[in-house]
């Protein structure tokens, strides 16, 4: 059995509907579909989640929301004139709407929660309704019978444990294809409640889990997982794609910014070690990127390279700092009373270079956290730089392989890109090389021709 998940740009118009239709119908192992609210039809189209949330915002700012209602409506208008289906389903999404604008405010992020979340449901309800229209008999199922039960954090809300049953109980004996809105669920108390933004992929590795699935397909918008970030190459999107990785890479390269998934929404499947396949809705014969617990790998092969920016460094230097004891937990205190977040931490005999995001450390946060160290600390020197970029190299096959540290400063040292410090952990998994923010791009391109350019397939 399979659950699959399509995000917005799958599910943007009739067409889109209509290809992920024959997706479904091309395989009876696909049991149930989850959707995300319609994205954008082209280039400067608005997704339907935007439109709600500016429906929210002017609703709570005593601003008329008529407008962007009218927006709201004429997609789906759209969408049902498209497919000839019941013009009572559109009156519905309009009065459902304007319910829920009417509704209590007495908690902000509630109130925000449950108007953003009418994109998911009502594009579960027209995909269902277009199905059985169709001949593939479907049957839309809300979260709430599902037994998707929510924390209260509105916004970034957690299932439940108890949910996993009652989800299973519910939705393994439905004999049509169910179809599920992603990125909501409901309290305890009865409240509508959505995951963080991208939700529906938390949804989807959720049902993966509960019913046991063979596989979790994610259908999206490009043929496979790329080897580097296209903005920054756009050379990679012509060649190819990721066929095969492990959850471990998955995670070090989503951590440094790689376009795949947040690792924690598909938290559920991986804990259950269920495959995860990323797919293109508009190519569905490809055969995408396979996320697996494990995988064979080849001797010293990079599988992939993350890229992302927006990082500083905070340099402290003490003659003998290796034999004061608690000196690199003090610093850390310090940091850690200003709420910054440590990124990673490379360190020598007398100096420790904390690494974190730029943003975390504003002009007034650096004053206190220098003035504290001087005082608390009394370091030799303290300074600070910021746009650090990092270049994360990723494989199970650098495990056991000499020599992949030297590839990557060898083809990073012929492109004249300087590098301001490496480290690697301890998994030998990933080796990350912190460089200058405005060599970012040449560096990925630099990367990607000699680890992944016609010449080395």
């Amino acid at each position: 059995m399979k659950v699959c998940k399509f995000g917005g740009s799958s599910v943007a118009d009739a067409a889109q509907m209509l290809k992920v239709l024959e997706i479904v119908r091309s395989d009876p192992r696909r049991r149930v579909v989850v959707v995300s609210a319609p994205g954008k039809r082209r280039k400067g189209d608005d997704k339907v989640t935007d439109l709600l949330i500016s429906c929210a915002a002017d609703a709570l700012a005593g601003r008329d929301p008529a407008e962007n209602v009218g927006r709201v409506v004429a997609r789906y208008e759209s969408i049902r004139a498209d497919l000839g289906l019941d013009e009572a389903l559109v009156e519905g999404v309009r009065a459902e709407l304007l319910r829920r604008l009417a509704g209590p405010r007495d908690h902000e992020g509630a109130f925000f929660d449950a108007v953003k979340a009418l994109g998911e449901e009502e594009s579960a309800r027209f995909c269902a309704a277009a199905f059985t229209a169709r001949g593939l008999r479907s049957v839309y199922v809300d979260p709430r019978e599902a037994g998707m039960l929510m924390s209260d954090e509105f916004g970034a809300a957690q299932l439940l444990p108890e949910s996993y049953a009652r989800i299973r109980a519910k939705l393994a004996p439905v004999p049509e294809v169910v179809v599920f809105p992603g990125f909501y669920g409901y309290t305890r108390s009865g409240r509508l409640a959505t995951f963080s933004r991208g939700g529906s992929d938390i949804t989807g590795a959720i049902l993966a889990a509960a019913l046991g699935a063979d596989v979790y397909e994610n259908f999206t918008d490009v043929d496979a997982v790329y080897p580097v970030d296209p903005r920054l190459c756009p050379e990679a999107v012509g060649g190819e794609g990721i066929r095969e990785m492990t959850y471990a890479e998955m995670r070090e390269l989503s951590y440094a910014g790689f376009a795949v998934f947040h690792e924690e929404a598909v938290l559920p499947a991986i804990r259950a070690k269920i495959p995860i396949n990323i797919r293109n809705t508009n190519r569905p014969d490809e055969p995408g990127t396979m996320v697996l617990p494990t995988r064979s790998s080849v001797p010293g092969r990079v599988n992939g390279i993350a890229s992302t920016g927006g990082f500083g460094a905070l340099f402290v230097e003490k003659w003998l700092m290796n034999r004061e004891v608690g000196y690199v937990a003090k610093l850390l205190g310090i940091l850690a009373s200003e709420g910054v977040s440590i990124e990673c931490m490379p360190a020598g005999v007398d100096s420790v270079t904390v690494v974190f995001r730029d943003a975390q450390f504003p002009d007034d946060v650096r004053e206190r956290v220098f003035a504290r160290i001087d005082a608390e600390l009394s370091p030799d020197r303290v300074s600070y730089t910021r746009g650090i970029a990092f270049l994360v190299a990723v494989g199970e096959g650098m495990r056991t392989t000499v020599g992949t540290c030297l590839h990557v400063v060898s083809a990073l040292s012929k492109a004249g890109i300087n590098l301001q410090m490496i480290n690697q952990g301890s998994s030998e998994l990933s080796i990350m090389f912190g460089i200058r923010e405005e060599d970012l791009q040449p560096a990925v391109r630099a990367l990607y021709a000699e680890f992944f350019g016609k010449e080395n397939k």
